[in-house]
């Protein structure tokens, strides 16, 4: 199982599936689908199949729900080439679904930006759109400039539904500001998952949004993506927990805990300290968990200056900052960056595979289609050596990082 010009569509080697890695397996496809994955025992093997070293993996291709670019190119500002430019970077990178974020802009920007990505999603270059404001706090607005923060209303948010041509998928939103119910009601009817997020709000507030949000899932069935709500960037842009006043942080983990809320981690070595990752999934536990880049148009660069939104960002120390201020931008690595990150905090590499896969694809309500290595899903694999650096990334059958076993 070989094309004619070498590049395989068959792969022997350790398999990271949804229940454990197996050690001897075999990876097949044909076109865009998987044909076989699991024991080799268990399936045919073709001698052609290509046999990869002995400490190398097969990961299911990662699925980000967070990221605002990549190589330059910004999903807010860019062109419609900046933003193929971005997809195919993460492509090659290792996420091969990826949801393209904006951040905080003028309504009619927004407009225009959520236009282009719609035509990126109609084309496959991603899965769809989640806004990142604008209605979130100003208090906790983290690189998001308060200019363009807005109490949300139902003609602003019909508008930027609208504007997405059915591909907004998320949205990331303050629970505590006026009109947030109205936010929710006009989301969830037309399939867009709502997302606590940038928020100052209180437990209680977190706690009676999270309600609201589940009651309206359930009662309308929702037509969209997923039955479960997240939260964006877990104790990022939120109240710090205190003995007295927890905030939200507490209340998200215990009701992720308890199914109800998938939640969003940066674990990228420098949003949160490892033990406080450790901590989130101790809680939590991985089938509740997001990881997720906030990849910038810095990532995949080492210099000079980049755009996220109307704003300039630089990379210090491996770090994405606003120019300006030197506040922390967003992320600067790849969802692959992040999961390796993930595991050198002290979490099993099943664990933090599975937060990057299977549950991502279980909010797009896409669990039929991506997420792990099984017969008949689309045929996304990435090839990583041990210390998961990557070593060759398979989207949708084809080799967009041809895979390369040089040491």
């Amino acid at each position: 199982m070989a094309l004619s010009n070498g590049t395989p569509t068959a792969l022997l080697g350790r398999l990271v599936t949804e229940t454990g890695i197996v050690d001897d397996g075999v990876l097949t496809w044909d076109g865009t689908r998987i044909t076989a994955a699991g024991p080799a025992a268990e399936h045919p093997v073709d001698p052609a199949a290509l046999r990869l070293p002995a400490d190398h993996l097969i990961l299911p291709g990662l699925i980000d729900l967070h990221c605002h670019g990549a190589g330059g190119g910004d999903f807010t500002s860019g062109s419609a080439s900046d933003i193929e430019a971005a997809a195919a970077h993460l492509h090659r990178s290792g996420s091969t679904t990826v949801l393209a974020s904006t951040c905080a802009a003028p309504l009619e920007e927004l407009e225009h930006a959520f236009g282009r990505l719609a035509d990126a999603a109609d084309r496959g270059l991603v899965a769809g759109i989640h806004a990142e404001g604008p209605f979130l706090s100003k208090k906790r607005n983290g690189a998001h400039d308060p200019a363009y923060l807005l109490l949300p209303t139902q003609p602003d948010v019909a508008r930027l539904v609208t504007a997405g041509r059915g591909h907004l998928a998320s949205m990331t939103y303050a629970p505590e500001l006026p009109g947030s119910d109205v936010l929710v009601y006009e989301l969830v009817m037309h399939g867009v998952i709502p997302s606590i997020g940038h928020t100052d709000g209180t437990s209680e507030e977190s706690g009676a949004a999270l309600d609201l949000i589940n009651e309206e899932l359930a009662s309308t069935g929702f037509a969209g993506f997923s039955g479960r709500p997240t939260a964006t960037h877990l104790f990022n842009a939120m109240p710090v927990i205190h003995h007295r006043s927890p905030g939200p942080v507490p209340l998200l983990l215990q009701r992720a805990r308890a199914g109800e809320i998938a939640v969003e981690l940066i674990a990228d070595g420098v949003h949160l300290h490892p033990q406080t990752v450790r901590m989130a999934f101790t809680i939590a536990g991985s089938e509740n968990i997001l990881l997720v880049s906030d990849s910038t148009a810095a990532t995949g660069t080492t210099t000079g200056v980049h755009r996220l939104g109307g704003s300039e960002v630089t990379l210090v120390n491996g770090s994405a900052v606003l120019t300006a201020s030197g506040a922390l931008a967003g992320g600067a690595g790849s969802l692959l960056d992040v999961v390796r990150s993930t595991v050198d905090a002290g979490v099993e590499l099943c664990d933090a595979v599975r937060s990057a896969t299977v549950v991502p694809a279980a909010v797009l309500g896409l669990s039929d289609e991506l997420g792990c290595l099984r017969h008949g899903l689309r045929a996304d694999a990435l090839v990583v050596s041990p210390d998961l650096e990557v070593k060759g990334v398979l989207r949708n059958g084809d080799w967009v990082r041809p895979l390369d076993l040089a040491a």
